[in-house]
This record gives structure tokens, C-alpha cells and sequence, in this order.
């Protein structure tokens, strides 16, 4: 399938419009999904059945949250902090799981390309630069779109142990604020029920 016919899918449109524009970013981030996806043989997700582990808070992540299904608020969908293009899928219907990450300069820019994103990015750019840069962004998007799998990532079958399901813990007031936060997220201090935000003031 070529860019342009993906781009005019139903799941790209929808990437799209979370995310609010085309990038190479969320072109990645779709890819990867789709790779993850066929290599589990699972569908979106209606409620937890899959989990998504990102390892990157970069565009490519709206596509994994818009295609699999994965939430935060549904607990199936997890950050880590490694500043890494890579997801790992895991399917609580099947126990397995894939990790897909990109390979070494699988993605690049062009010093042309890189200039004009610092000038767009500080908000110094003129509007002829600035449509420049998404010019060249939209070529890169398309050229991602359209490279072989292979080409763009490593895909892994893993297995590690699933993250329980979501829990609905009871709320109970801080004893500093007075606002109510999960029981398991507050702390016994000086004899007293602290939620983290208080903490995180009185360390300031």
C-alpha cells in the first residue's frame, strides 16, 4: 500500500485527528503499531485484552493509544521514561508479546530539515520556512509510510509477566490538603495519611 492510500485509511484519519497533524513521528508510531499488531495477530482493543508499553512520551505514541485501544485510564497502557522508539504489545488473550523498535538510522533529516525544525520549533521561522518545513515533513512522513518493515524495525517476540488489570481502589482524604487520592498512593508520615502531591511541596 502506498503513502498517499494509507494516509486516506479510516486508521491513519483517526491517528491524524488525535494526534492533530501528519508528522514522521506519528508515521512511525503507526507502522510500528501495524507490525506489532499483524506479528500477535490481535485486533484493537475493546476493553484490557492487549497492553501497550511505550518507551518514548514522543508523536508516535498517540498512534499506539488510537490503534490498540491502550489507555491510561483503562491501566493497559504504560510509560517509561527511556527516550526510545519502541512499544511492546502484549496480548492477555494469547500470553505473548512483541517488541518493535526502531532501527538505527532507519529515520533521519537533512541538515535543511533539521535547521528549519529549530527555526519553526523557537518560533523564529518565517511563513515561507515554515512552509518549507512541512513540506519536508510530509515527505519524510510518506517516505516512512511507504519503506519496508524490515527497513524501519526490529520486531521481537518476548515474554514477560502481564500487568494486572486495572483496580478500583477506595479514595480517602489527605490529612494535609484534605483532597481525597487512592489508599495505596498516600504515605504515613508523622502518623498522618499524605498524599504525594503535599509531599512533593513540603520537599520543595
Amino acid at each position: 500500500m502506498i503513502a498517499k492510500q494509507i494516509m486516506e485509511s479510516e486508521d491513519f484519519k483517526r491517528c491524524k485527528e488525535f494526534h492533530g497533524h501528519v508528522c514522521p513521528g506519528l508515521s512511525i508510531g503507526y507502522r510500528a503499531v501495524k507490525a506489532g499488531m499483524t506479528a500477535l495477530n490481535e485486533n484493537r482493543a475493546i476493553d484490557e485484552e492487549l497492553v501497550a508499553i511505550v518507551e518514548t512520551d514522543a508523536c508516535a505514541v498517540d498512534a499506539v493509544q488510537v490503534l490498540t485501544g491502550c489507555t491510561f485510564g483503562k491501566g493497559n497502557f504504560i510509560y517509561k521514561d527511556y527516550g526510545k522508539m519502541a512499544i511492546t504489545l502484549m496480548s492477555r488473550n494469547t500470553g505473548l508479546g512483541v517488541r518493535v523498535s526502531l532501527l538505527p538510522n532507519a529515520f533521519s533529516i537533512n541538515n535543511e530539515h533539521r535547521e528549519l525544525m529549530k527555526k519553526v520549533m523557537s518560533g523564529e521561522s518565517s511563513q515561507q520556512e515554515t512552509k518549507r518545513f512541512t513540506e519536508l515533513h510530509l515527505e519524510r512522513s510518506y517516505d516512512i509510510l511507504e519503506k519496508p518493515v524490515e527497513q524501519l524495525f526490529a520486531v521481537q517476540s518476548i515474554q514477560i509477566q502481564l500487568p494486572p488489570k486495572a483496580t478500583i481502589e477506595p479514595s480517602i482524604a489527605c490529612e494535609c490538603c484534605g483532597e481525597t487520592a487512592m489508599s495505596s498512593k498516600l504515605s504515613i508520615i508523622d502518623n498522618k495519611k499524605i498524599c504525594r502531591g503535599c509531599i512533593e511541596k513540603n520537599n520543595k
